[in-house]
C-alpha cells in the first residue's frame, strides 16, 4: 500500500482539502445517474481521519440523491457553492473495505498531478446502472 497525503481544490479555490490516498490501489469511474451526470472520477480515503477540510465548510453545499439505493443520510454530495465543482462525497458503508465512514474524492480536484501521473492511475469501471458495482459496464468506453 502507497498511501500519500495529496491536496486538492475547488476550481476557484475557496475550498481546500488534503487527504490520505493510494492512487496506485485504484481508483474508480461508475455509469450511475450521479456519477455519469457529474463524471465523477473517484478515489476513497477510508476512515474518518483520512480526509481533512482545509477550508472554504461555509462555501459547501450538500447534496443527497434521495432516490438512489443507498439509505437517506448515508451519502452527502459535497460542491462548491461558487464555481460548481464538487470535489468529494463523504458516505458510511458497513462493509470491507469501507468499514464505516469514507470520502470518495473527485481526483479530477486533486492538486499537482500532472498528465503522465493522471494517465498511469488504474481505474475500475462499475456497472452501476444496473447496481452491479463489481463489474464494468458493456461499453465503459464512455465513462
Amino acid at each position: 500500500m502507497a498511501t500519500h497525503t495529496y491536496t486538492g481544490s475547488c476550481h476557484c479555490g475557496i475550498v481546500r482539502y488534503e487527504c490520505d490516498l493510494d492512487l496506485t490501489a485504484g481508483t474508480r469511474r461508475c455509469n450511475c445517474r450521479f456519477c455519469l451526470k457529474t463524471r465523477m472520477w473517484k478515489v476513497f480515503a477510508l476512515g474518518e481521519g483520512s480526509f481533512r477540510l482545509l477550508q472554504g465548510a461555509a462555501a459547501l453545499s450538500d447534496y443527497q440523491a434521495h432516490d438512489s439505493s443507498w439509505p437517506d443520510g448515508h451519502v452527502h454530495h459535497y460542491f462548491c457553492r461558487h464555481c460548481g465543482v464538487r470535489g468529494f462525497s463523504k458516505g458510511y458503508l458497513d462493509m470491507t473495505p469501507f468499514d464505516g465512514w469514507f470520502h470518495a474524492v473527485n481526483v479530477a480536484t486533486l492538486d499537482g498531478l500532472d498528465d503522465a501521473r493522471l494517465a498511469a492511475i488504474p481505474v475500475q469501471y462499475e456497472d452501476g446502472r444496473h447496481d452491479d458495482w463489481d463489474h464494468p459496464p458493456v461499453n465503459p468506453g464512455y465513462l
